[in-house]
């Protein structure tokens, strides 16, 4: 009898143990549950001035960049993204309710976008990621390459130009004349097509530029332009981006080829281009903005470019112009039908 109420004792001890473990353990898992849910999530604001290939490859790349360096989306991440279906009020408006919204951070993919969200996003302390942009400093987002301003920073889109003559002259040996297509409105289509008229001589071609003010004025501005050169090398224009198709059509109608400033682009029907990779430019903003969610102070971060030219050749279009394909450029780009 006293041996049976021993083992009862000692079985009895042995079970409160067992539940003073487990509950424990399970103390534990309730903490870690507490904290995942306490984990702040971050509200983050893309937008960008209209819906094409380039700058959809920027947001993806953006987003990529940010889950690199630990900010998931639907995880501790909350990204809203806005088109402003190339409506500078939209852009404007767009603006606006993300800063009411209190983002944590917001960026801007094209000139247009990033001046929209700074000119509002500065007074509230929302710190402003810019891409695509190709010159920052006319744009008034940055002081210089090397200083930017209070609130924004980001990645340059800056087109290699001098890359991009070299590229026509090799394909193109006998052309003059290269024609460039432009919103007068925007700033980076001013710069660039500055930088193309300083370099153009050196290579031996002149340029021709036909400005336009509005998207209604773009079919008569291609068919004058085509009449006067022997090709066309497309900058990162948006409103001129946005009607590429038109563009492709009616030069390849008249045998007149078009350089792109991106694959894209290419795939679209340009014949070549000496370009970016508007993915890893946005891998490279989102990165960016990783680490202003991460503490850094975003004054202390000078706005980057990418270094890398990548060449792309459309093989069809250079079949249908009949152009060399074996030159030093040609060779070593990306081929795409």
């Amino acid at each position: 009898m006293k041996k049976t109420k021993v083992i009862a004792k000692m079985a009895g001890l042995l079970l409160g143990a067992a539940l003073i473990v487990s509950g424990c353990g399970q103390k534990s898992s309730t903490d870690s549950q507490t904290k995942k849910s306490d984990e702040k999530v971050y509200k983050i604001g893309v937008t960008q001035i209209t819906d094409h290939p380039s700058l959809d490859n920027c947001r993806e790349g953006f987003i990529e960049g940010l889950k690199n360096e630990g900010y998931v989306d639907g995880e501790n991440a909350d990204i809203e993204f806005k088109s402003a279906q190339n409506d500078m009020s939209l852009a404007t408006q767009i603006a606006q309710n993300f800063a009411s919204a209190r983002k944590d951070l917001v960026c801007g993919i094209s000139t247009p976008s990033a001046q929209a969200l700074y000119s509002v996003c500065l007074e509230k302390k929302i710190p402003v990621i810019f891409n695509a942009i190709s010159d920052p400093v006319a744009a008034k987002l940055a002081k210089s390459e090397t200083e930017a301003i209070p609130g924004i920073s980001g990645v340059s889109d800056r087109l290699p130009v001098e890359d991009q003559l070299k590229l026509i002259r090799e394909l193109l040996p006998e052309a003059k004349k290269i024609g460039i297509l432009y919103t007068t409105s925007e700033d980076n289509s001013v710069s660039t097509l500055k930088t193309y008229k300083e370099l153009a001589g050196k290579y031996g071609f002149e340029i021709v530029e036909k400005g336009i003010g509005t998207e209604a004025e773009i079919s008569q501005a291609i068919d004058v332009i085509l009449n006067e050169v022997d090709c066309i090398s497309n900058l990162t224009d948006n409103t001129v981006v946005n009607n590429l198709a038109l563009l492709v059509q009616k030069a390849n109608d008249k045998n007149i080829p078009v350089f792109g400033s991106e694959e894209e682009q290419v795939k679209n029907g340009c014949l070549a281009s000496a370009g970016l990779d508007y993915f890893a430019l946005g891998v490279q903003a989102g990165e960016m903005a990783a680490h202003v969610l991460g503490g850094e102070k975003i004054e202390n971060i000078p706005y980057e470019t990418m270094k890398d030219t990548k060449f792309t050749l459309n093989t069809t279009a250079a079949e249908k112009f009949g152009v060399p394909t074996d030159g030093e450029i040609a060779a070593k780009a990306d081929k795409v039908k």
